[in-house]
């Protein structure tokens, strides 16, 4: 492994030991998250550096976080504090960038279905806004109207359709994709390049050909393809409109080991040779990266309850199933995640002579598919034992599905750099009282009221 996969690894081992020692884990709170604030320190310094390094000196950039990845206001404001913005795609991230201090001029609202209301508040506020369709851009064309000029800078999404990778779900420049403006369509790239030349104040163009399963190549060819519409809608307004070009963010993350590949030098060193015109300092620049920055800085860590068998293969009933891993249930060729196995005091567990037992790792969901791994070797595992999922910090942590009611686990960053390992709160643990009162208890007679 390399020096900082090693640095990685040896962080985590300290601060599973650690949550043990100070009971963030127990019999009464048999599950949590902790995310690694030195290697999500790490991995916004490495993205800031590989761009630094190939755009012309004095370029404008501005990378916006994908708020939907983490949606976490410690977690904002720390990568907040390492220079990184917000991408918003909904009023509540809006409202969870702000609660962070981040400015409204390093936020980006995309969505492909905001409200009037939602564009409204995005120009009140000066808050980048890029228009999905056109129907989007009449609504922008009304609420533009009446001022003496756009205090936001507005873009508009465009569908490059290259095509998608092997995760059909996160892959957005399909032919038949939901977001932007389908650029091959019949007449469609006409259409992009006079809307531009009718709104003297539409100075941005979005793409964002997908995440997980998209290889670089893909992604570099879908923002050759903005660049190009970019150039083409200049010279036919006969003037440097476009000054600013959003290439969104999905770089893939390696789930198989604790290297991290690919990285953000090498999508940077491929767009420099893919797309050369992008980064000599003729346009802003804006990206959206979300789960390569904090995946590999994430675990949960789960309390295995029951050690039982069935048909003569062990099954492990942890308290991390579907309610945290939801694509990884439901979509396990797509989503697989690595598993270690601990013993109660922390400690990784020890095979016995026979090595690594195959055996199920199960969650606490009342459905029989509720597993995160299925006949995985590892040391067997035991009541009271511990099971980590690694590489969860983006996406498992906030995108909770709250079925059996289950309570969201507490979210607590680590810091493993000296000899003590210390810990401060992200999300405290739901309470039951808090899920009742989700649950709409102060309106329980409501229905029973209903004649």
């Amino acid at each position: 492994m390399t020096s900082k996969a090693v640095a990685m690894a040896t962080r985590r081992e300290q601060a599973v030991r650690a949550a043990v020692e100070q009971r963030l884990l127990g019999p009464d709170q048999p599950v949590v998250g902790l995310l690694d604030v030195a290697g999500i320190r790490s991995a916004a310094a490495g993205l800031r550096a590989a761009f630094e390094e190939v755009v012309a000196p004095g370029t404008p950039i501005l990378h916006a976080f994908a708020v939907k990845a983490a949606a976490l206001v410690p977690v904002l404001r720390l990568l907040a504090d390492e220079g990184l913005g917000c991408e918003v795609a909904s009023p509540g991230e809006l409202a969870l960038a702000r609660a962070a201090g981040v400015t409204p001029d390093r936020i980006v609202l995309d969505s492909p279905a905001k409200t009037v209301a939602e564009l409204r508040e995005a120009l009140d506020l000066g808050i980048a806004v890029n228009a999905d369709n056109p129907q989007e851009l009449e609504r922008l064309d009304a609420l533009v109207g009446h001022r003496a000029a756009p205090p936001s800078p507005l873009g508009l999404r465009i569908n490059p359709q290259v095509g998608g990778g092997s995760i059909d779900a996160m892959s957005t420049a399909t032919a038949t994709s939901k977001f932007g403006v389908a650029l091959q369509d019949p007449g469609a790239r006409a259409w992009v390049v006079r809307a531009f030349a009718e709104r003297p104040w539409l100075t941005r163009l979005h793409a964002h050909v997908g995440s997980q399963g998209c290889p670089l190549e893909l992604m570099a060819a879908g923002i050759r393809a903005a660049y190009e519409l970019a150039e083409e809608i200049n010279e036919a307004v006969g003037r440097r409109q476009i000054d600013a070009l959003d290439i969104g963010g999905g770089l893939p993350v390696n789930f198989t080991s604790d290297e991290v590949t690919p990285g953000y030098r090498e999508y940077a060193q491929l767009l420099r040779t893919t797309v050369p015109g992008l980064l000599d300092g003729r346009y802003k620049l804006v990206t959206e990266f979300g789960r390569s920055l904090l995946a590999k800085s994430g675990l949960v860590l789960a309390r295995v309850e029951y050690a039982k068998s069935a048909g003569g293969r062990p099954i492990a009933v942890t308290h991390a199933g579907a309610q945290l891993a939801t694509r990884t249930v439901f979509a396990p060729d797509a989503w697989p995640l690595r598993v270690l196995a601990y013993d109660a005091e922390g400690r990784p567990k020890a095979e016995t002579g026979d090595g690594p037992v195959p055996q199920d790792i199960a969650g606490p969901c009342c459905f029989a598919g509720d597993l995160v791994a299925r006949d995985r070797p590892l040391p067997e595992l035991a009541a009271g034992d511990l099971v980590a999922l690694l590489d969860t910090g983006a996406y498992y942590f906030s995108n909770h599905f709250a079925y059996n009611s289950l309570p969201r686990p507490g979210i607590y960053g680590f810091d493993a750099t000296g000899a003590d390992v210390r810990f401060a709160t992200v999300r405290e643990p739901q309470t039951v009282n808090e899920i009742v009162a989700e649950s709409g208890a102060k309106h329980a007679l409501g229905l029973s009221r209903l004649r």
